[in-house]
């Protein structure tokens, strides 16, 4: 669309959503190097989950990382040739230029200009269409995975996965049930509680649907009928937000690309591990909000660390259930900053009694 200008609203609001997606990241972090469910029995758990024995190749190419690796990883961003990143399947500079490209096609107003922006979007209404086509086929390609894996290995490779899945439940939990409340209690000064009540439609349909942009219209309407922020904060922040505020997406991320790295073996570096948390944020703002869309962004960070991008094949059996989970916690972490945002801007009758008591009365 048109856009708002970028004031203090949009600083306030690219602010918040850097710092809590920072913070969901170091969680993941956290937990996954305390667990550690990439172990069993204090081995890697690769052989269990049908990975090849022999990783020495794998070990090798991280043997070398260091902090020139984060360097690299910032060139990347930018590509001295756009269609040689491509071809190379450099997705981070992929990602860059298109928000560049976007930035810029946005404030042409030539009829030219017009023209490319309907290709564009009938582009990207094609591609979906193929894309939600090949989707319905996943369920097939997960159950070969598992069941190969299973036949060969026993039941003992569903164990790492359970642990896995129970790692991120956990972070995802500690994110949205302890940070963001101590947020709204301490920032915004409101109750968490009746925060939860107003927001519980957007919730349990961005948990049932596993997408941010299917949910985004509830999201508004709870936003702004039972929790009292106005249409000018919650039209700016919660759209926004839908795009580039993924808490729960950046931390499966990061939870994911561990995971996969101490099945293999792998004890990354401090370094390694800081550009995992820096690529996460950047592809989280990237990702589509639509189901299992963050896959995409799971590549392009075991690709940027030497990981073989076919290791993505392990978390598939979990992946559906957890997008549920995390979707909930980025709809989650949009209605938390739309609070705080409002309360910033000075808006008074946010998480009030009297807008509760207006919600009832008017049902």
């Amino acid at each position: 669309g048109d856009g708002h200008p970028l004031g203090r609203l949009g600083l306030r609001t690219l602010l918040y959503y850097l710092g809590t997606t920072l913070v969901a990241v170091l969680i993941g972090l956290t937990v996954v190097n305390a667990l550690t469910p990439g172990i069993a029995d204090g081995q890697p758990a690769g052989p269990l989950l049908g990975l090849s024995a022999d990783t020495s190749d794998t070990v090798e190419r991280l043997a070398g990382s260091s902090g020139s690796d984060f360097a690299g990883i910032i060139l990347k961003l930018v590509p001295p040739n756009i269609v040689a990143a491509a071809v190379e399947g450099q997705l981070l500079g992929l990602i860059v230029f298109s928000l560049l490209f976007a930035i810029f096609l946005r404030q042409q107003n030539s009829d030219g200009a017009q023209r490319l922006k309907d290709v564009i979007s009938g582009l990207y209404d094609t591609m979906m269409a193929v894309t939600m086509f090949i989707i319905r086929f996943a369920p097939l390609g997960v159950f070969a995975l598992v069941a190969k894996t299973v036949a060969s290995t026993g039941f003992a490779a569903l164990a790492p996965l359970g642990w896995f899945f129970l790692c991120v439940v956990i972070a995802l939990s500690i994110h949205a049930f302890v940070f963001m409340p101590i947020l709204i209690k301490t920032v915004a000064n409101r109750s968490p509680v009746r925060h939860g009540q107003a927001m519980m439609p957007a919730l349990l349909t961005a948990f049932s649907s596993a997408s941010s942009s299917a949910t985004l219209p509830l999201t508004l309407e709870c936003a702004e009928k039972r929790a009292g922020v106005s249409n000018r904060t919650a039209s700016f922040v919660l759209p926004l937000g839908a795009t580039v505020n993924m808490d729960g997406t950046a931390l499966y991320e990061c939870a994911a690309v561990l995971f996969i790295a101490q099945a293999y073996g792998l004890d990354l570096t401090l370094a390694q591990q800081a550009s995992v948390v820096i690529i996460a944020l950047l592809t989280s703002i990237g990702v589509a909000g639509i189901p299992s869309a963050s896959l995409v962004a799971i590549t392009v960070i075991l690709t940027s660390l030497g990981l073989p991008a076919e290791a993505i094949g392990l978390i598939l059996a979990t992946d559906r259930l957890l997008d549920m989970f995390r979707t909930a916690v980025n709809i989650w972490g949009d209605s938390v900053g739309a609070v705080l945002i409002a309360r910033a801007e000075g808006e008074e009758s946010v998480l009030t009694e009297d807008v509760e008591a207006k919600w009832e009365s008017s049902r």
